[in-house]
């Protein structure tokens, strides 16, 4: 059975092992696998070609309103376009609050007087034991307790983003994903949400706080983000400790 177990436990270091080789970097994802390639494959609907009043394209216009021309609207307005979100984020909260309670309660109780009770069990008692009074309780409870809490978050982002729909109010469905790696440490920014074409500026921007059910998530994966993880083992024994 002993043996039986360290071939277990040499079976678990190796899967663990490849799953996060030693000597090197976080892989990146697979680019070609998202939903922001699936929405500039298949873009939905081709946008619609306009004509003059003589029925021939006007698209070599350089005074159209087509996307292409020199004065289109070049923002993202369709399923495969592209845009930029601009992450600003300075916020800071503190809240405090305090509570103090204490309570103290006496009650006595005896029979100094029942049928001549009293008189006959005084002399059985120990010395100093009195019948007078039976009952004597005191309580007493005190509870205090502080507490604070300050947060302080300061980030500011810049990520491209693709539109993968458009929903029939119009509304844009955005996803947004970048990694950048520098040595043995990967850091990832996804962002999702939904934007007003209207809020888009004519630099092709929106910033965050104008996205509908916005998720922003900045984090890592890599060596620096393992080292500050606590081990396996600790996570399962905090799991199941009740003490």
């Amino acid at each position: 059975m002993f043996r039986i177990k360290i071939h277990l436990a040499i079976c678990l270091a190796g899967l663990a092992a490849c799953a996060t080789p030693i000597g090197h970097p976080p892989a990146f994802s697979p680019p070609g696998q998202n939903i922001e390639r699936a929405a500039m494959i298949n873009p939905g609907r081709p946008p619609e070609i306009q004509t003059t009043s003589l029925g021939t394209s006007s698209r070599a216009s350089l005074w159209t309103g087509a996307r292409g021309s020199l004065l289109g609207d070049r923002r993202a307005m369709q399923r495969g376009d592209i845009m930029t979100v601009v992450i600003e984020i300075d916020d800071s909260a503190e809240i405090s609050n305090s509570s103090d309670r204490s309570r103290s309660a006496s009650q006595q109780a005896g029979i100094p007087q029942l049928l001549g009770i009293p008189q006959r069990l005084d002399p059985t008692l120990p010395d100093g034991a009195s019948s007078a009074a039976l009952v004597d309780l005191n309580s007493q409870s005190n509870a205090s307790g502080d507490g604070s809490v300050r947060r302080n978050e300061k980030l500011t982002l810049r990520v491209a983003v693709t539109v993968t729909d458009v929903l029939p109010n119009g509304i844009l469905a955005i996803v947004g994903q970048q990694e950048v790696r520098v040595n043995f440490e990967l850091r990832e920014l996804i962002v999702t949400g939904y934007v007003r074409p209207e809020d888009i500026t004519r630099q092709n921007e929106i910033t965050y706080d104008k996205i509908a059910s916005a998720r922003i998530s900045y984090g890592g994966r890599g060596q620096i983000t393992q080292m500050q993880q606590p081990r396996i083992g600790h996570q399962v024994l905090e799991s199941i400790l009740p003490f």
